[in-house]
């Protein structure tokens, strides 16, 4: 059964490869798109190559709802875009994937209904197929070379919407001890290393001393520590200091 989490169905406009059906269904499933629709599938449906691209993404293609043309196709839906990568001459919106996707999310949020087209692999889809959507998604690609294969444009697009659900984090700390410190473990790292250094003369001449502590809390407080790497820096210290009293 389908996922619960609101998406936009991905429409894929007369592909004409099974495996490029089923690769995009691998695509679409890397970022938790489960939506698929075909519409006239070159081949006819279903398609024993489409099965063998899909790589633990067959589901989508057994969900699969095909259609005979575009208009049947995405008569549900309530906002449609377009992917090509050709200037066209019809008057649209035209959207880079990542705003796309963010227009998308909104809508969605807002209880529209919203799908993306991918048209045939050789030439995309035909201004006729266009006219259906409200708006176009072009990638911005080398321009001497801007064809897309048809998977790689659905990856590209669902990777977009998965940012735009908020389901990517654009930095992460990763590692077994990812506990970050809190002020409280600074503080007291601050404070072993500046009695330490007291007892050692490091605030040397007396009248810089206190600008040298105030640089050295500021180094400690600019670092992203973990615990652990407060403990590790308790302990480095109480190492080179061992024997020397």
């Amino acid at each position: 059964m389908p996922t619960d989490a609101p998406q936009p169905s991905f429409v894929l406009i007369r592909p004409q490869m099974g495996e490029n059906i089923g690769a995009a269904a691998r695509a679409m499933w890397n970022f938790g798109l489960d939506r698929m629709r075909i519409v006239a599938p070159r081949d006819g449906w279903p398609n024993p190559a489409a099965d063998a691209m899909a790589s633990g993404a067959g589901r989508l293609l057994d969900e699969a709802e095909v259609s005979e043309d575009v208009a049947s196709g995405i008569a549900d839906r309530t906002y449609v875009y377009a992917t090509t990568a050709r200037p066209r001459e019809l008057t649209k919106p035209v959207f880079s994937p990542e705003a796309a996707m963010k227009d998308a999310a909104a809508r969605i949020a807002r209880g529209e209904k919203v799908a993306v087209m991918f048209g045939p692999e050789r030439s995309g889809m035909e201004n006729a197929d266009i006219a259906h959507a409200n708006a176009i998604i072009t990638v911005p690609v080398n321009p001497e070379f801007p064809s897309l294969n048809l998977a790689q444009c659905v990856l590209l697009v669902g990777y977009e919407w998965r940012r735009a659900a908020g389901e990517i984090e654009d930095v992460v700390v990763q590692g077994q001890t990812t506990q970050i410190a809190d002020q409280r473990d600074t503080e007291a790292l601050a404070r072993h290393y500046e009695e330490r250094l007291e007892e050692a003369g490091f605030f040397y001449p007396e009248h810089k001393a206190e600008n040298m502590k105030v640089n050295l809390r500021n180094l400690w407080s600019r670092m992203p520590m973990t615990r652990a790497d407060v403990q590790m820096l308790h302990g480095v210290l109480r190492q080179l200091l061992r024997g020397k009293s």
